[in-house]
């Protein structure tokens, strides 16, 4: 599923990429510019509101496709990310109070085999734990228990992959746009040098840029935390389901090796 959502992020960068390079062949900046102000008077003249979507492009042209483009691609690919964790965590998700009550069942019934075989058709890493716990049942108790804390260590590590990636595109996103913003005021000192004099109309179109960036690199990132803090939940939650089931998991096969 990983592979699938990192395709289909991957196809959506190319095309997106492809119409910014196709606009940016087509039209020069200036002209960009004037469209976009062309759209926005037309609104403003006929009375009407400008849609939301018209207004995100028109602020897109103004803050510069090379930089915006690269907070867009931040965005993309910590949203495929996110979402390919969310469903993760979603699937992982198990009763391990019924799961639990199976396994015991299977023990009175068929023994260690029927456990195993109740684990195997259970998806989620606490069935996955407890498979692993069942394979060495005939070792002792002590060594269930520490095959269990390691095995659930490596299923910690299986639910947090990715979120490096994540973490990155949280603290990317920011300094793009702060990069655009020092970029922007290099423009405006270039315009005022250029001119000779210091005037709103000379300096407004590089803090523009300036200002622009710096709001688009804020917003991914604030998005794509807020997606990150509850990655982090589901998986602090999942992590004490998995602890706790583990030790009453560990009881039950102290409670099956007593009555051998």
């Amino acid at each position: 599923m990983k592979k699938l959502f990192m395709f289909l992020a991957v196809a959506g960068l190319m095309t997106f990429t492809a119409n910014i390079a196709s606009a940016q062949e087509g039209t020069a900046p200036a002209a960009q510019e004037e469209e976009a102000e062309e759209v926005i008077d037309l609104f403003a003249g006929s009375g009407e509101e400008v849609p939301l979507h018209q207004a995100l492009k028109t602020k897109f042209i103004e803050g510069g496709a090379g930089f915006m483009s690269l907070v867009i691609i931040c965005l993309i690919l910590g949203l495929a990310v996110a979402i390919e964790r969310i469903l993760y965590l979603a699937f992982s998700k198990t009763n391990t109070t019924k799961l639990l009550d199976e396994v015991e069942a299977a023990l009175a019934k068929g023994g260690i085999e029927e456990a195993k075989k109740v684990c195997r058709e259970t998806r989620g890493p606490v069935a996955s734990i407890f498979y692993q716990g069942l394979l060495r049942a005939d070792q002792g108790v002590d060594v269930v228990e520490k095959t269990i804390v390691s095995y659930g260590g490596v299923q910690m590590s299986l639910m947090e992959n990715g979120l490096s990636w994540l973490s990155l595109f949280i603290s990317i996103a920011p300094s793009l746009g702060f990069l655009g913003t020092v970029i922007g005021m290099i423009q405006a000192f270039d315009a005022i040098q250029a001119a000779g004099d210091i005037s709103p109309n000379v300096v407004a179109g590089g803090m523009k840029v300036a200002l622009i960036t710096t709001v688009g690199g804020l917003i991914v990132a604030m998005i794509l935390q807020i997606f990150y803090n509850y990655i982090i939940a589901k998986i602090d939650a999942l992590t004490i389901d998995m602890e706790d089931s583990s030790i009453r998991f560990v009881d039950t096969m102290v409670k099956f090796n007593n009555k051998k």
